[in-house]
């Protein structure tokens, strides 16, 4: 009953690690998130958890007893779904609080605090599940027919019924749900390595300045100017990778076989058919997405070629992957940065702009970066009586802009969702989520070109979507090639160390960025790239990004065509939350992901790009 949310909640535990930035000089109070809204103080936050401990010695009450008659069954369904949405705002005030300073001891005792509940409140409620199935069909529906305000768990439960033969009895699940948190060690060990302990090489660059090449000086360092830079920060980086293949090679392969244990107990075939079966979305859509993908590299080849070509670079190699293709001293404030979003997503109506608008100004976000906050964005949108909140590291270029704009759509996404659902269908899976935060970046993309200046603008904003294209749809897409493989092999039995997951991962990339073909060439040392990965720790969820990415192009061309019915088509998605599965929603509103159409779309826009680049770049 609770899956999208604790996904949502989950999800974020697979953001960047603590930001080094300073801190920017406009990082005031006004700009930073009100928590104040969600509890006054953690006095207020520890008095509403032991309201929820005491709503879960209730809910046990019910183990046993759903199926007594229709009025037990209704209040039980009710303290499970109030329990559920007490415990998401307790989760959000506790991740919010930790996020804006990592380093606060009492942020990291209160984010523990609420992973203990969460756990607890799974191991309470396993019981739902085994005693749905043993009332069945007929009688879950006569009860839903005698009572229409059970119709906001009439979804939920016919999903549970779905699930009959994936499904253990009362024992069964409530074995699964006590061997939750030991069954995390992998992705704690991951983390803990790879943000703390591993013992980072030192460069220095051309300029002569020593640095630590840590996580996030590689991210600043590999799109250095300098290519000689680029080169001794990668070699270093991923040197030192290569150094605990062997350790990150365990680590991993726990995951695998803990994945292939948990569909083999469920009676799944294998580990994506499992995942997949969640959200109930065809295997035809990650396969396709995969064969789309590998019959179109041509036109990420294209890419290189044209990146080799505006670089002044003759041999391209993975480390010229990153410096941006086009700089210029743009800059844009945060209140900058509104004004174009909200511009830019007129097309989608009155109400979903003045709405946007109102929220834009209400301490919803964490502006800037500064030190010990938590880096990269996201947005939080299950504290379901209160609003999102959005998490930035806003740096005043364009890149912060599109970041802006990304979040916002997810945060509109919450907003509408919880609007026009009860709790109970008003979370949404990964799956439809990025939809909203894409379509939203393509809006951006379509203004910021009409509105644009200069040629060098136009470069920037079309770079910056080129490269967008690159890292969200072709490298999501090359990930879940990799992960499609790897856990079929564990699924069948096979074993895997880190050498074998460097070699499988090691040919996937050159595949991917045309080594045979002379577009780039692929070091094999820059292979043990997987171990780096924190999404692989989470089965199968980077694919979404792709197809969502895929959906989000075809819709936003349809609205920006202005074509009959395409922008309630797609806000319709939106607000009906998680009411119904989402591969359905998407394909109801016109896109249908296990066809060719909405990869060819991305294919289309991407080749649409290039050619307006090159054409600029021609005039000079």
């Amino acid at each position: 009953m609770q899956k999208h949310l604790i996904a949502s909640l989950l999800a974020l535990a697979f953001a960047f690690p603590a930001s080094g930035f300073a801190a920017h000089s406009n990082d005031t109070e006004a700009q930073r998130w009100n928590l104040t809204d969600l509890y006054a103080n953690r006095a207020a936050w520890n008095a509403d958890a032991k309201n929820l401990e005491t709503q879960l010695v209730q809910l046990q009450k019910c183990s046993g007893h759903l199926g007594d008659k229709i009025s037990s069954f209704k209040s039980c369904l009710d303290l499970n779904a109030d329990i559920l949405k007490r415990y998401a705002r307790l989760a959000t005030y506790a991740s919010q609080f930790r996020d804006q300073d990592t380093g606060d001891n009492e942020g990291q005792d209160i984010a523990q605090n609420a992973d203990i509940i969460g756990s607890k409140l799974e191991e309470a409620s396993s019981f739902f599940r085994p005693e749905i199935l043993k009332l069945g069909q007929k009688k879950i529906d006569a009860y839903l027919n005698q009572d229409k305000s059970l119709a906001a768990y009439r979804f939920g439960l016919h999903d549970i019924l779905r699930g009959t033969q994936h499904t253990l009895d009362k024992k069964g699940e409530e074995l699964i749900a006590s061997f939750g948190m030991a069954m995390n060690a992998p992705a704690a060990v991951y983390s803990t390595l790879s943000n703390a302990e591993m013992p980072w090489p030192k460069v220095t660059l051309s300029d002569g300045q020593q640095v630590t090449i840590d996580q996030a000086a590689y991210t600043k360092y590999r799109a250095s100017p300098n290519r000689a830079d680029r080169k001794l920060v990668f070699d270093a980086f991923w040197g030192k990778w290569k150094e605990f293949e062997r350790s990150y090679g365990v680590t991993f392969y726990e995951q695998l076989k803990r994945d292939a244990v948990y569909a083999k107990v469920r009676n799944y075939p294998d580990s994506l058919t499992h995942a997949l079966d969640g959200n109930n979305i065809p295997r035809a859509v990650y396969d396709t997405l995969v064969d789309q993908t590998r019959a179109n590299l041509p036109t990420l080849h294209r890419y290189f070629k044209l990146r080799a070509k505006m670089l002044g670079v003759q041999d391209l190699r993975y480390f010229d992957i990153y410096p941006q293709l086009v700089s210029g001293n743009f800059t844009y404030s945060i209140d900058d940065g509104v004004k174009l979003m909200l511009s830019s997503v007129k097309p989608l109506g009155d109400d979903y702009v003045n709405a946007m608008t109102k929220a834009s100004t209400a301490r919803w976000m964490d502006v800037y970066p500064r030190p010990r906050k938590r880096s990269g964005a996201y947005m939080s949108g299950v504290a379901y009586d209160v609003h999102p909140y959005i998490l930035l590291n806003y740096n005043d270029d364009y890149e912060s802009v599109s970041t802006l704009t990304h979040e916002w759509g997810h945060a509109m996404h919450s907003y509408l969702a919880n609007k026009h659902q009860p709790f109970s269908t008003a979370d949404y899976p990964i799956f439809t989520a990025e939809i909203a935060s894409t379509t939203n970046e393509v809006l951006l993309l379509d203004h910021m070109l009409k509105i644009a200046k200069s040629d060098d603008e136009r470069l920037l904003y079309l770079g910056s979507a080129l490269e967008n294209l690159r890292g969200t749809f072709f490298r999501q897409a090359m990930f879940a090639d990799f992960e499609r493989e790897v856990h079929a092999r564990v699924d069948k039995g096979e074993s895997l160390t880190g050498e074998g997951l460097t070699k499988i991962y090691g040919d996937t990339l050159k595949r991917y960025h045309g080594d045979k073909e002379g577009v780039m060439k692929i070091d094999d040392v820059y292979a043990t790239e997987w171990a780096y990965i924190p999404h692989f720790y989470n089965r199968f969820y980077v694919f979404q990004y792709a197809t969502s990415i895929a959906a989000g192009s075809m819709f936003a061309d349809e609205i920006l065509k202005s074509q009959a019915g395409a922008s309630d088509n797609y806000l319709n998605i939106l607000k009906a939350g998680g009411s119904a599965y989402p591969y359905d929603l998407v394909k109801k509103a016109g896109v249908d992901l296990a066809s060719q159409a909405p990869y060819q779309a991305v294919f289309k826009r991407m080749n649409s790009i290039m050619d307006q680049i090159e054409a600029i770049v021609a005039k000079r």
